[in-house]
Parts: C-alpha cells; sequence; structure tokens
C-alpha cells in the first residue's frame, strides 16, 4: 500500500512539472548572426524569418492584418535591420509606427513616423504619416498622458505636445497641417499658463499664414488674449495692458467684420479699467511717500485711462487735494 501511494506521488509529481513547465519556461534565446540575441516564444522558432525583404514585409503586413502586432512589429524591424536600403524598408518603418499605435504606444508611434520622415522622406507614406502624427499630438493636447519608460502612464506635458507640433511644422512649414499645428503649438502654452510662449506661437501664425485669413485672424486675437492672460498676472507692469490693447486694436482693424470684435472691444475696456487701477495704486505709493509731483502724474493717468469709472472720481479728489497742498506751500 506504502508503495502504491509513492508511485501515485511520483506520477502526480510528473504531471504536474509536465503542465507547470511550457508556463515557467523562458522563451528560447536565440543568436542570429547580423541581428544579436532575440527571445522567440516556443512554436515560433523561425517561422517568422524569411531570407528576403519582401518576404519579411509580407509577413509583417499578414501579422498586424491578424492583430497581432507583436509579431508584426518583429518582422517589420527585422526587415529595417537587415534590409535598411531595400524598397521595403519605408513601409516596413511606417508598419512600425501602425503597431506601437494600435497598441497604444503613441509616443513611439510619433517616434518611429518622425524616424520614417526623416530616413524616408519621399516616401509615399509621408502625407499618411504627417496626419497620423498631428492625431497623436492632439490627443496630447487634449490631455492625454506621457508614459515613464514608454508604458507607465505619468502625466500630461504641453511642453512634449507643443515640441511634437513643432516637429510637424518643421518638417512641412507650408503643409496642410502646419498652420493647425502652429495654432496648437499656442495653445499647447496656454494651457501650461506660459503666456509668452503662446504669443510667440501665435504671432508666428499671423504672420506666416498672413494670407489665410481664418487662420490669421485666430491667430491674432488668441495673441491678444496671451497678452491679456499676462497682463492679469502683472502688477506694476502696465506693459503688456498696452500690447494687449494694441493688438485686440489692430484685430478690429484689420477684421471689423469678424464675430468677435464686440468681445475684442469689452476686453480693451477691461485692459484700461486695469491699467487705471494700476497707475492708481502707483499714485497711492507716492501720495505716501510724499512725492506729490508723482503722484499727481499717475492719478492724472487714472483719468486718461478711465474717465467715467468710480476710479477716476476717486483720482479726481487726490489730484485736488494734491493741488491745494502743493499751492498752500
Amino acid at each position: 500500500m506504502r508503495e502504491m501511494n509513492r508511485k501515485f506521488a511520483r506520477i502526480l509529481l510528473v504531471l504536474l512539472l509536465w503542465v507547470a513547465l511550457p508556463y515557467r519556461c523562458p522563451a528560447p534565446l536565440i543568436y542570429r548572426p547580423g541581428e544579436g540575441w532575440t527571445y522567440e516564444m516556443p512554436g515560433e522558432k523561425g517561422d517568422w524569418h524569411r531570407q528576403r525583404a519582401k518576404d519579411q514585409l509580407a509577413v509583417a503586413q499578414q501579422a498586424f492584418d491578424q492583430k497581432k502586432f507583436k509579431l508584426a512589429l518583429k518582422c517589420a524591424e527585422r526587415v529595417i535591420q537587415v534590409w535598411p536600403l531595400s524598397d521595403f524598408a519605408p513601409q516596413a518603418q511606417f508598419l512600425v509606427g501602425r503597431c506601437h499605435e494600435e497598441r497604444k504606444l503613441d509616443e513611439k508611434a510619433f517616434t518611429a513616423y518622425e524616424t520614417l520622415l526623416t530616413k524616408y522622406p519621399k516616401s509615399s507614406y509621408a502625407t499618411d504619416v504627417q496626419r497620423r502624427q498631428f492625431e497623436i499630438a492632439v490627443r496630447f493636447l487634449h490631455g492625454q498622458w506621457f508614459k515613464i519608460f514608454g508604458y507607465i502612464p505619468f502625466f500630461p506635458s504641453m511642453d512634449k505636445t507643443a515640441d511634437m507640433f513643432e516637429k510637424i511644422v518643421r518638417y512641412g512649414p507650408y503643409g496642410d497641417l502646419a498652420p493647425a499645428s502652429q495654432m496648437n503649438i499656442g495653445q499647447a502654452r496656454m494651457n501650461s499658463k506660459d503666456y509668452p510662449l503662446a504669443v510667440k506661437a501665435y504671432e508666428l501664425a499671423a504672420d506666416r499664414y498672413s494670407e489665410q485669413v481664418k487662420i490669421a485672424s485666430d491667430a491674432l486675437f488668441k495673441e491678444a488674449l496671451a497678452y491679456d492672460k499676462q497682463a492679469r498676472k502683472a502688477d506694476y507692469d502696465q506693459s503688456m495692458s498696452g500690447q494687449a490693447i494694441a493688438t485686440f486694436t489692430d484685430f478690429i482693424a484689420l477684421y471689423p467684420d469678424d464675430p468677435r470684435v464686440a468681445e475684442a472691444t469689452r476686453r480693451i475696456t477691461s485692459l484700461k479699467t486695469e491699467q487705471a487701477r494700476g497707475n492708481f495704486r502707483v499714485a497711492q505709493y507716492y501720495e505716501k511717500e510724499k512725492k506729490w509731483d508723482g503722484a499727481l502724474v499717475y492719478y492724472n493717468e487714472v483719468l486718461i485711462k478711465d474717465a467715467g469709472s468710480p476710479l477716476a472720481r476717486q483720482a479726481r479728489e487726490h489730484i485736488d487735494s494734491l493741488k491745494q497742498r502743493t499751492a498752500a506751500k
């Protein structure tokens, strides 16, 4: 009886090992001259390798069509590595990007597409690649997270997003996607509250695409908005308010029929009020320091900037008081 138990135990152990072994053994490590070491799953040994670039690419495309993206990626990368100057290398590079994109690895996909444009600029895939790059960058603009090591979601980054759009513009500054990409650089900078860089992005868009009325008018209006945002952040620096007013004024003059003219006018009024408030604070400081002449200059600026406001009435009262004080001397 004891001997039977031992035999049963041995048989059970063998069965367990037989079942567990395929799941615990690592994939075989295979070395090929000119390719280096690669891991291959059991049953895959060389099945996907071909001796001609055309045949290797066909395997890659078939795997991609079957949604076997890891295998398709390996096959496409082998085409690029073994036959980098072949006529099939551009399509293989395109497949690399598509595999990354299908696996939700957008950064890797964008880089793969950029490599295609750099190495094979005359490829028939160039237009499609730029469109795909633009769509990837837009996803990041809308808040998609970038990934650590390409896999672990970590944080959104408007700096990286702006860099993506800059690469699209750099490749074809007058291409179909360039104006929208340049505008999106400005939007990315606005999202990160980097208003000086937003101004530069929109200013470039307005100048470079001045003949495209929709782009140029939108760029000029948003440039003014970026100046406006800067003005709201500044304490006593009135220069940004002046820049915003001047840019909104240019917008109204250049595009009088634009539906945003009313908003531009309202913002100019608001900015002038803000300028008056800043001048009033400066005048108060000079008055506190008993620098009467300086105080008078800034109280008068309040009257110039916002003559009909309650603040202007207070400024007049201070002006009268200061004049009486200086006259008494």
